[in-house]
């Protein structure tokens, strides 16, 4: 029986009276790979937020590895954050960026380094992140993501902005290390690259939890074959019912 890395239950968040997230309940278990999908405004970022601590629910409880993260930051060593844009400092060099956060992370014995080299960024390093291109910048967050070896990675629009030999790459990495029990969150609105990274959906909209399950099981619901088709019968059927 495999664990749950990640269990929220009952969360909620408001921004005065726009309610973005109502009672999520949802646990993301080791060796699985989760797609979190919705219309823009579904609550996707809030969540990713919540989990990382940048944003505090104001119901409800997030536990990972069986711990309560309130009030307790040391949780996010084991989780790997690649963001949709990157911001860094604009004079930091490319070698400097990583060498600040291996010297945050110095209890850190093992250190996946792959990344960096697949996209040449260690021939790159004295190359200033201001001038960098966006493609080069997702490189860079995708290889610090990676870079601690961590159970837990969250990726938000990872192929984003790479070119087709960098979001090969990028597929290739997520792809092999999927087997070491680790949890992946991927958000994206590209469906054919998640139908191919992930083995689970969670759909999300107007802040409510509407499907978690397999992707197969998705499919084998809708009768679609693939996973972009699927989601959209999903998204027709719910605004058939609200209209209703």
């Amino acid at each position: 029986m495999q664990s749950s890395m990640i269990a929220i239950s009952d969360l909620s968040k408001r921004f005065g009276r726009l309610e973005v997230l109502k009672s999520i309940q949802v646990d993301f278990s080791a060796g699985k790979s989760y797609a979190m999908i919705g219309p823009n405004g579904s609550g996707k970022t809030t969540l990713i937020k919540c989990i990382l601590g940048m944003v505090i629910a104001d119901k409800g409880e997030i536990r990972v590895d069986g711990k309560s993260i309130a009030n307790d930051w040391t949780y996010r060593n084991r989780i790997g954050y690649m963001p949709q844009i990157g911001r860094y400092p604009d004079q930091m060099k490319i070698g400097q960026i990583f060498d600040m956060i291996r010297d945050l992370r110095q209890d850190q014995a093992h250190l996946d380094e792959d990344l960096i080299k697949e996209f040449k960024l260690d021939r790159m390093k004295d190359k200033r992140m201001g001038t960098l291109s966006g493609g080069t910048r997702q490189k860079v967050s995708a290889s610090l993501a990676f870079l601690f070896d961590p159970p837990i990675l969250i990726l938000d629009e990872p192929t984003a902005g790479l070119d087709p030999i960098a979001v090969e790459t990028l597929k290739e990495k997520i792809l092999s290390v999927k087997s070491k029990e680790k949890t992946f969150l991927i958000s994206s609105h590209i469906m054919s690259d998640l139908d191919e990274l992930s083995s689970h959906l969670v759909y999300l909209e107007e802040g409510k939890m509407l499907f978690n399950d397999t992707i197969d099981s998705l499919k084998e619901e809708t009768g679609e074959s693939k996973l972009g088709r699927a989601v959209a019968s999903i998204m027709r059927r719910n605004l058939k019912e609200m209209e209703a």
